[in-house]
């Protein structure tokens, strides 16, 4: 281990430990071995525990209503993206009135109904497009006897496994042969990093088409045709991420919808018509 993490009791010797952890950390910091620790575990869990990590440089992992020393002590495993960490976004709004009727450069010697026909109409699109979201391949089940009912661990990279992990279709979108579930009660966490891997993108184009029509100096009435996914492109969820359910005698629990996507993250292509009328 390169962080070692003493968590003290609300009972006595909270001074002495601080001095234990204190000698350690420079007995071994030229191993790059680091030691810290952090005093009344069980009150600092109700308020300021998540701080005192953040500002000693731990990931925050609780069990229970306090840490989880094990996790806490595999920093390795949590190094990973954030889980919002979306690498690539762009958004173009773009919104041009046509130059017809009184007063543009064409049809601008148009008068009464013929200028309000042609004239006061604009279009609008936002189009959007993102990378996807990153994400971690999971477990039904917890075999590193933590007593924890998340179900934080994560399975084995797979040595003999070769070609690309992720697949990219939406029937599987990773490969689940990649992985290798832990056996049940084993005490392993695995090895698969947190959020290694990117699920589906996103991709949308609105389109709307507006019309006003000036009824007094003041007032107008707007008509509103808008395309929302215009291209009615499916733009896919994060794939099922269970990878493992509890292995037996007879089978290694390889969930067979693992990777799978069931959903998107957007509707199909929606048409709606809307009257405004503005004062």
């Amino acid at each position: 281990f390169k962080n070692v993490v003493l968590m003290g009791d609300h009972g006595g010797g909270q001074k002495e430990l601080g001095e234990v952890a204190k000698k350690l950390s420079e007995k071994y910091a030229g191993k790059g071995i680091r030691v810290v620790f952090c005093d009344e575990v069980y009150a600092k869990a109700n308020g300021d525990f998540d701080k005192w990590l953040a500002e000693n440089q731990f990931p925050s992992s609780s069990h229970a209503g306090i840490p989880d020393t094990s996790e806490m002590l595999y920093l390795g495993a949590d190094k990973g993206l954030a889980t919002f960490d979306v690498r690539n976004v762009s958004v173009i709004n773009i919104l041009y009135s046509l130059p017809f009727g009184r007063g543009q450069s064409h049809a601008s010697r148009l008068e009464g109904w013929g200028n309000g026909a042609v004239g006061g109409w604009s279009l609008s699109s936002i189009i959007t497009a993102q990378s996807g979201f990153p994400f971690t391949p999971q477990l039904s089940y917890n075999p590193s006897n933590t007593g924890d009912t998340r179900n934080p661990v994560r399975p084995f990279l797979n040595p003999t496994f070769t070609g690309p992990v992720v697949l990219g279709k939406p029937g599987q979108w990773f490969d689940p042969n990649a992985f290798i579930g832990p056996p049940s009660a084993s005490g392993f966490f695995g090895n698969v990093g947190r959020d290694t891997y990117i699920g589906p993108g996103l991709a949308t184009w609105d389109f709307s088409v507006l019309k006003d029509t000036p009824i007094r100096e003041s007032m107008r009435l707007q008509f509103r045709a808008e395309l929302f996914n215009l291209l009615n492109r499916a733009n896919f969820n994060t794939p099922n991420l269970i990878v493992f359910t509890p292995p037996t005698a007879t089978s290694t629990g390889l969930s067979g919808t693992a990777g799978a996507i069931t959903s998107t993250t957007t509707t199909s292509r929606q048409v709606q018509f809307a009257l405004k009328f503005l004062w």
